[in-house]
């Protein structure tokens, strides 16, 4: 114990950050300024939040325990015309860097500048595919030296600042390429000369900072590989005097249009990460800690949600930082959406973690098998006996099940029973500070708000509900079908999508003009025949939606189509509407995929035989009317419902706070959303996910995979769509809506989101907080700043059952619980209890273990400030 607490006293030195002026490395440590480091990193992409948004999510990293930032850099926000650069708003990266700069973090910066991500295009600007001879990620000199361009620009740029860690800035890695080693065999002998062309290009670009490439196990011996996966423990770099790093620990995963909503249980990823420092790990990062959104038309795939929550720490909807008056003074609070109880679970380990630092970056591990499935993993300078008998001596041990049953098991003379599926922390080689599966940690209910009038809200449940808010006053537009000729390009022959749009718009029109003679008609209607699309078209006959067919449910990136269709005697107009929904961001060779129509086009089932249209004299329209031209909105006439090609508007105000806001699009069918002039992104609520799959809780026992976990099932991938605050002006907001296929405008509505209520369940058998092991376990209850607690829902001191909004009370019960936590939390931002009985009035059942669980409503304060009590 003396030892442990003498980790305690050092731990605010060993979290302190430092400016180094040399970086290196060795097979157990990150070595900063002569400091030997493990590191805990975290993935927050810029252009996946509102720069707003940047301080309070860095903020709530380091809070989380974190080290390091992650983020890639991506080309096509950038560069979105060659020699043209964006660094502003979203994009402002080296603005970015400064802030976790100033939150004393440090950066990983993966600047690729292929990133995959879920990002359209994985990240390339569609620009490159004009190049004359272009070959993406091989050994070709059109690619190349693009690619070197942008790479030397980043570095220039961040060089210039003084942002890199060898010049006392942030960056402390930096990365060039991206899981090439799993394409890599696609492209033969190029492929590994453009691996090694890359890593050279980087070293020469001489940023005093290591470079890695994850998932290379050829990379050359001055760039340190990585893994990337559910489970990296156990996994070496491919030389003894790099350290293992694990660039991608996927929190949880993305989700695709049609599909559930995937998630990964706490227990797990705490587990995956006590693993990896189990057996050798130094570096490790959560991909993601803050997945955001796929603001535009950045989402990628095809058929990425607009959301990437990614299950992530810190939820899609973020933070802000706002600055309230109170009296005469000014407060800066932070208020964000913290993933309860995963950052604090996660939180809790990385303090495990840095109290055992020393010794994992001093010494090698030392296995002992426990069990059968059961082991340790020892890092010391001596003998595991004398560690024991020597407190001065540095010694740190992890106890790992990796069983799916519970486990006692004898290490160092004590015994130390193990949950299934799980790793105890042991500082000292003798005290348990933290097990994976023992959650502690409070979990919190988030919900909708809707806004009725500037000073009330009702809560809106997942579908809309008639009646319920303020209805919005539309004005609309209706899109020409086929287009009006703006941007038209003529042609004998069917034009591939991204390269003739330059992927400036989702949509380009396919039209042409026909005749039909009356005989050939007589075998009643004929089908329009597309051999090959992707990903989407909608089908116009004369100016009447034909129908619409996408390559969602296909299994491939490219369909065929069969179109019935209506033709009358005479000359007929055919206009085929092609939408992106996400170019192809994986996968080798992916200037090669092309988009649009991708094959050819024929008429079946006249009376005359096939007619084919592929060489017909076609119009190509890039995007819609409504995207280049200043729309006349429509005010006067009776407003479409459930009509494709529709353009809406409406005027809202700003909801009042400074929670974060959302508008619900469930009531829509496919298309597009504004909030004055910044697009949310895509919408697709019409498509729903599976029906079965789903579970209420999931077993987090047994290895992950993607869709081992989902929640949502039966309903829309996607209903709420996060608008940043930051883009919303006091006076009047302009919402417009593009529909595809057809909706009801009717059912569109703003709200606020907020944490609804708090709950956790702590006996008296947990671990206390890593911070104050030497106490009793402690059950603590925290709103978001701006909320106090206003009621209790439930509390019970005893052996209560069931879990968060299902509790029950046991057999053993004290009476005065209700009372005690009503008295200490009520009125108050946040409370906590020691657990242990004299706390609660008398023992409801000696000699029985005992359970606090509480459940409490949060509720907006006015002129209130954060308070804790400690009973």
């Amino acid at each position: 114990m003396a030892r442990f607490l003498l980790l305690l006293l050092a731990l605010p030195l060993l979290l302190a950050g430092a400016s180094a002026t040399n970086i290196s490395y060795d097979h157990r440590a990150i070595i900063i300024g002569g400091q030997r480091r493990i590191l805990i990193s975290g993935c927050i992409h810029y252009p996946r939040a509102s720069p707003q948004m940047w301080p309070a999510l860095i903020r709530n990293a380091k809070e989380g325990g974190l080290d390091m930032i992650d983020t890639y850099v991506f080309w096509d926000g950038h560069e979105p015309s060659p020699g043209i650069y964006n660094f502003q708003g979203r994009y402002d990266l080296i603005r970015f860097l400064k802030l976790v700069h100033q939150a004393g973090l440090y950066v990983n910066l993966r600047i690729g500048p292929y990133v995959c991500a879920e990002w359209n295009f994985g990240g390339f600007p569609a620009w490159l595919l004009k190049l004359p001879g272009i070959q993406f990620r091989t050994h070709n000199r059109a690619f190349e030296d693009k690619m070197e361009e942008f790479v030397r620009k980043i570095v220039d740029m961040v060089k210039s600042e003084q942002l890199f860690a060898s010049q006392g800035g942030p960056v402390l890695f930096s990365q060039i390429e991206n899981e090439y080693g799993n394409v890599q065999g696609s492209y033969g002998i190029n492929g590994k000369t453009y691996m090694l062309w890359a890593a050279r290009m980087a070293k020469d670009l001489e940023t005093g900072v290591p470079w890695i490439m994850c998932k290379q196990p050829d990379a050359p011996d001055y760039i340190i590989n990585t893994c990337n996966g559910y489970y990296c423990d156990g996994w070496k770099p491919n030389s003894r005097d790099k350290p293992a790093m694990w660039t991608e620990n996927w929190s949880g995963w993305y989700q695709s249009w049609g599909e559930a909503a995937p998630y990964r249980t706490v227990e797990d990823v705490a587990f995956a990460v006590a693993r990896f420092f189990q057996r050798g790990g130094v570096a490790q990062n959560y991909y993601m800690y803050f997945g955001g959104t796929n603001f535009g038309r950045t989402s990628g795939g095809p058929f990425i949600t607009t959301s990437y929550d990614y299950d992530a720490p810190l939820d899609e909807f973020g933070t802000c930082m706002p600055t309230t008056l109170r009296g005469n003074a000014y407060f800066l609070f932070l208020t964000g959406m913290l993933r309860q109880p995963k950052w604090g679970h996660l939180k809790e380990l990385h303090a495990a973690l840095k109290l055992c630092e020393t010794a994992l970056t001093s010494n090698d591990p030392v296995y002992y098998t426990l069990g059968r499935m059961q082991e340790a993993h020892v890092y010391s300078d001596g003998s595991l006996e004398a560690n024991f008998s020597n407190l001065a001596t540095p010694c740190a041990a992890f106890l790992a099940n990796i069983d799916t049953s519970s486990a006692s098991v004898k290490f160092g003379g004590k015994v130390y029973n193990l949950p299934p599926w799980s790793v105890s922390i042991l500082p000292d080689c003798r005290n348990v500070v933290f097990n994976t599966a023992q959650v502690s940690a409070q979990t919190s209910v988030t919900k909708m708000v809707a806004v009725q009038k500037p000073s009330l809200i009702e809560e809106v449940s997942g579908s809309y509900t008639p009646g319920l808010v303020e209805q919005l006053a539309w004005e609309w537009f209706q899109e020409p079908v086929g287009g009006s000729g703006i941007n038209k390009i003529l042609a004998h022959a069917l034009l591939e999508q991204i390269s003739t749009t330059n992927d400036s718009t989702d949509y380009m029109w396919y039209s042409t003009r026909f005749e039909i003679l009356d005989q050939e008609l007589k075998g009643g209607d004929p089908v329009l025949v597309i051999t090959s699309m992707r990903d989407m078209v909608h089908i116009f006959v004369n100016g009447e939606f034909a129908g619409s067919t996408s390559t969602l449910k296909s299994g491939g990136l490219y369909a065929r189509v069969q179109q019935p269709i209506h033709l009358k005697a005479g000359v007929n107009h055919l206009a085929i509407l092609s939408a992106t929904v996400g170019l192809q961001n994986y996968g080798a060779h992916l200037e090669t995929h092309g988009a649009g129509i991708t094959g050819s086009i024929w008429i079946q089932g006249l009376s005359t035989g096939t007619r084919n249209l592929t060489s017909a004299l076609w119009l190509h329209q890039v995007g819609l009317n409504g995207e280049h031209d200043a729309i006349t909105w429509s005010s006067t006439t009776s407003l479409p419902f459930f009509q494709p090609l529709v353009w809406y508007k409406a005027n809202f105000n700003i909801p009042d706070g400074d929670d974060p806001v959302a508008i619900h699009l469930g009531s829509m069918g496919k298309g597009q959303a504004w909030v004055n002039g910044h697009s949310l992104g895509r919408f697709w609520p019409v498509i729903t996910a599976p029906s079965t799959g789903c579970s209420d809780r999931c077993d987090y026992r047994g290895t992950y995979y993607s869709s081992k976990c989902l929640s949502s099932c039966g309903l829309p991938s996607q209903e709420w769509y996060h608008v940043p605050r930051e883009w919303l002006v006091n006076e009047k907001n302009t919402l417009v809506l593009l529909e595809e296929i057809g909706g009801n405008v009717s059912g569109v509505s703003f709200a606020s989101r907020v944490v609804d209520r708090v709950c956790a369940q702590v006996s008296e058998y947990s671990l206390p907080p890593v911070a104050q092991f030497s106490s009793l376990p402690e059950l603590g209850l925290s709103c978001s700043p701006g909320q106090f607690i206003s009621s209790i829902f439930f509390a019970s001191f005893g052996n209560p059952k069931g879990r968060c909004g299902a509790f029950q009370k046991g057999s053993c019960h004290a009476l005065e619980s209700e009372t005690i936590v009503e008295k200490a939390c009520i009125g108050r931002q946040s409370c906590s209890f020691e657990i242990f009985w004299k706390n609660f009035g008398t023992d409801p059942c000696p000699g029985k273990a005992k359970t606090l669980a509480v459940e409490a409503a949060c509720t907006e304060a006015v002129d209130s400030e954060p308070a804790l009590v400690r009973t």
